[in-house]
């Protein structure tokens, strides 16, 4: 008896918070998540890294569609450069849109880390062919 009434009140548990876990749940979908920041941290002060007036060239190619920020980064370690686009959903949310190629935040990761390379090593960098690329030495 004492089994039974056991596994009686651990399904009136269960049953209790899949209810109340379903009461929280969100009614609606979440957007996409435009108006994010996206921050990469770079070797240098904040006025090297971002210029009054002239961003680095990855940067400078998106024109005024970003909002750039720069600071100090937590314990003198450089600058954190921010980017976010400010607004205007995408077609797509998420990883639909990461798939198909419809994602702004990609475009815009890809620049922040592009300008990391540029102002820490004066280039960005880019990965090697693999083997199998590359023209056959004559």
């Amino acid at each position: 008896m004492g089994r039974l009434a056991g596994g009686g009140l651990a399904a009136a548990v269960a049953g209790a918070l899949v209810h109340r876990h379903r009461r929280r749940a969100p009614t609606a979908v979440p957007g996409p998540r435009c108006g994010r920041w996206e921050v990469v941290t770079v070797a240098g002060r904040p006025e090297e890294v971002l210029p009054p007036g002239c961003p680095p060239e990855p940067l400078h190619r998106l024109g005024d569609a970003v909002e750039l920020s720069a600071r100090p980064a937590p314990g003198g370690r450089g600058t954190e450069l921010a980017a976010r686009l400010p607004g205007g959903p995408t077609m797509l949310p998420g990883l639909a849109a990461h798939l198909v190629g419809d994602d702004p935040g990609r475009f815009l990761r890809q620049a922040l880390r592009e300008t990391q390379q540029l102002v820490e090593t004066g280039e960005v960098l880019r990965a090697d062919r693999s083997p199998l690329e590359r023209p056959a030495a004559g």
